[in-house]
């Protein structure tokens, strides 16, 4: 009998912190409020707590079912197992994106020259290999990786702060505009991506040493991480003003050449660089995971049969947008719009079935 993959609480908060950076220091996320973006971020990290106890109260019904699990249970086994069919494509569509984000990412700030298709190549070959080695060796990870990560970013906004690149004055007025503009920035864009991806957890808590959810690891870490994202929201916006940040494609890069004054060191664009390929290889190769590990509880087949053609339509789709701009259009667009339904109506869906089937219980009773 093979011995079932386990992970630590620690893991799983440590995971958490570097699934939500992601790339999403990349982009002023609630630019459409300009100078009130941070408190945006506040409103979408507040709406994606709710939505987070929500995750946690679906897993601690099921303690040891993952999301295809709970759908076959909840939805009956063939209609779950459609949603969950069409939660393994999301999960390798989110994957996807995360790829191309790393190609483009290359090609724009390393290697120019170099063909995307073959640096395309190379991430999917790094996360199909982790995914090979399984579960444990995935979360082990970020044990490694988020000291690292949160390290160079403390050296950089130190820097920043050293060269008095920060005018947290260009932070105000606050609520210029009032609440509206803040809650149509947050909702339901800064849900979705980056706090609503937390649905991916769902795939994953159910690796956990013991039963259920480790609640307080899953709820410092991201608490920890949203006051993180907060904090870079306003960053961005103390160094370069509401008006560029919010034009600016790639704005925590263009905030960190504002360094380019320093004479002691050289191309620190190249350390955001290494900061957001982490970030992307971690939530690219989680979602990869999550789609690898629903294509095998749907089958009954184990989960390296799936490793590969999985990861081939990662790779496949990756060339389907255009160019750079069509990309960031469908991922900040119609993607965030679809996210919804996968992120929030159909875990109601399932919170709907645990409740009516606790009624049905005590009434039998």
């Amino acid at each position: 009998m093979q011995k079932k993959e386990q992970v630590s609480a620690l893991q799983i908060s440590f995971m958490i912190m570097l699934f939500e950076i992601g790339s999403t220091p990349l982009f002023l996320l609630g630019g459409k409020a300009k100078q009130d973006s941070w408190l945006a971020m506040c409103t979408g990290s507040a709406a994606g707590f709710i939505l987070l106890m929500l995750l946690m109260w679906i897993q601690h019904r099921s303690l040891h079912s993952d999301l295809i699990g709970m759908l076959k249970f909840h939805f009956g086994r063939y209609a779950g197992s459609v949603v969950g069919g069409v939660y393994s494509l999301y999960f390798a569509y989110e994957s996807m994106r995360n790829v191309r984000d790393l190609g483009e990412l290359t090609a724009l700030t390393m290697l120019p020259n170099s063909p995307m298709s073959i640096t395309m190549l190379i991430f999917v070959g790094i996360a199909l290999y982790a995914i090979w080695k399984g579960a444990e060796v995935v979360f082990r990870l970020p044990e490694v990786l988020l000291p690292l990560v949160l390290s160079f970013y403390a050296v950089l906004v130190l820097l920043l702060g050293i060269m008095g690149s920060l005018d947290f004055n260009r932070l105000a007025p606050v609520f210029e505009g009032g609440l509206r503009p803040i809650i149509d920035a947050a909702l339901p864009d800064i849900v979705s991506f980056p706090f609503g991806q937390m649905i991916v957890f769902l795939m994953l808590w159910s690796l956990w040493e013991k039963p259920g959810v480790p609640v307080k690891n899953t709820i410092s870490a991201y608490i920890l991480i949203s006051i993180f994202l907060i904090f870079m929201n306003a960053l961005n916006v103390a160094v370069l003003g509401p008006t560029i940040a919010g034009i600016s494609q790639l704005p925590f890069l263009k905030t960190v050449r504002t360094l380019s004054n320093l004479r002691f060191i050289e191309r620190l664009d190249i350390l955001v660089t290494i900061q957001l390929f982490i970030g992307l290889l971690i939530k690219m190769m989680l979602f990869y995971f999550s789609s690898v590990k629903a294509m095998a509880e749907l089958t009954g087949k184990p989960a390296k049969w799936w490793v590969f053609p999985v990861g081939a339509v990662i790779y496949g789709a990756s060339f389907l947008e255009r160019d750079y701009t069509q990309h960031i259009a469908v991922g900040l667009g119609p993607s965030l719009k679809i996210d919804p339904i996968f992120q929030v109506a159909i875990p109601l869906l399932l919170a709907i079935s645990i409740l009516l089937r606790d009624r049905f219980k005590r009434s039998a009773t």
